[in-house]
């Protein structure tokens, strides 16, 4: 079992916590939070034997081998290096930083410690991924793929009354790109590779950050188009559609089902398995698996795909003039 703490107390925290512990290979050893009460009481809930005001005394813990950071988007940097610096492996919360100079950064800082740096993004490591990635040639050659993530946010009528969320805050390196429009990206990323050209088309809020957008990637043969909003929702199925035949999925993530059809005899065949409830538990269990056995060649491949997430999304951001607050 590796040793594990958490930063952050919101629910993605908890489903972390939920999923590694259905992993069985981490196992949970401290929380923090900036708020006292809140720490307690999740330290409390867990059973975590520590918890944490000070993130300079948990970064120097002896007893913590593995950092999973689910805290604003815009200090996932400033956090992660401080754990990194102190020799602790860290798992992040998509979207991993706000720029790629940081991700340069944090990977050196990871490799010259010793360490390991992950972006937590839970579709990539599904068994129904892996699934996708084999079958894919039964689709002939790609001609066009519609990726779709749309869904709408509480926190937009929080927005709408005034205030300023921090998904829908350029401070807090906010919008609906990087927040929901990653999942769509690393599924494309993942199967198809860097495309030739990337073009985003965004609703730009007030806040200066994108509601909702849409993501054009241009590869040597086809077009991939992503769909991302947190101000609107959409049923809508994903499609890769080849010249023999067409893989509908029912969500970009967590990846529930994948279904064939084959374009001449209209017939479909489910090629996914069920996944768990709980679906983070494989993202746990796979960089578990990485870190106990030092497996570079697929830590090398995630960290080729998190390079080209943030460089595509940094681009979707320049061509529109959305800066966050840490670029300024």
């Amino acid at each position: 079992m590796i040793n594990f703490a958490t930063v952050g107390t919101g629910w993605i925290t908890e489903s972390f916590i939920q999923a590694a512990r259905l992993s069985e290979q981490l196992q949970l050893v401290g929380v923090y939070s900036r708020t006292e009460d809140k720490a307690k009481q999740l330290a409390a809930t867990y059973n975590s034997p520590n918890f944490y005001t000070d993130i300079d005394e948990m970064a120097k813990s002896m007893e913590i081998q593995v950092v999973y950071i689910a805290s604003p988007n815009s200090v996932h940097f400033e956090q992660a290096l401080q754990f990194l610096k102190n020799k602790k492996h860290v798992i992040c919360e998509k979207p991993i930083f706000s720029t790629s100079a940081e991700l340069a950064e944090a990977y050196q800082t990871a490799e010259e410690n010793g360490v390991y740096l992950f972006e937590a993004i839970r579709n990539i490591h599904t068994p129904n991924f892996k699934i996708l990635k084999e079958v894919l040639p039964r689709a002939g050659k790609l001609r066009s793929t519609v990726l779709p993530y749309m869904k709408y946010s509480s926190r937009y009528d929080l927005f709408l009354q005034g205030e300023e969320p921090n998904i829908f805050s350029a401070q807090y390196s906010g919008g609906a790109l990087v927040d929901l429009g990653v999942y769509p990206l690393y599924l494309a990323v993942g199967l198809f590779g860097e495309p030739k050209q990337v073009t985003y088309h965004p609703v730009v809020l007030q806040s200066g950050v994108d509601g909702s957008g849409t993501l054009v990637l241009q590869y040597e043969d086809f077009v991939c188009t992503i769909l991302c909003s947190k101000i609107s929702y959409s049923n809508l199925l994903c499609e890769i559609h080849g010249e023999k035949g067409t893989f509908v999925l029912k969500d970009a993530a967590p990846l529930s089902e994948i279904k064939f059809v084959d374009n001449r005899s209209v017939e479909s065949q489910i090629l996914s398995v069920e996944l768990e409830e709980e679906n983070m538990v494989y993202e746990c269990i796979n960089i578990a698996k990485i870190i106990e056995t030092r497996n570079v060649q697929e830590y090398q491949q995630l960290k080729n795909w998190s390079e080209i997430v943030l460089r595509i999304t940094e681009e979707a951001r320049k061509q529109n003039n959305i800066v966050f607050a840490v670029e300024k």
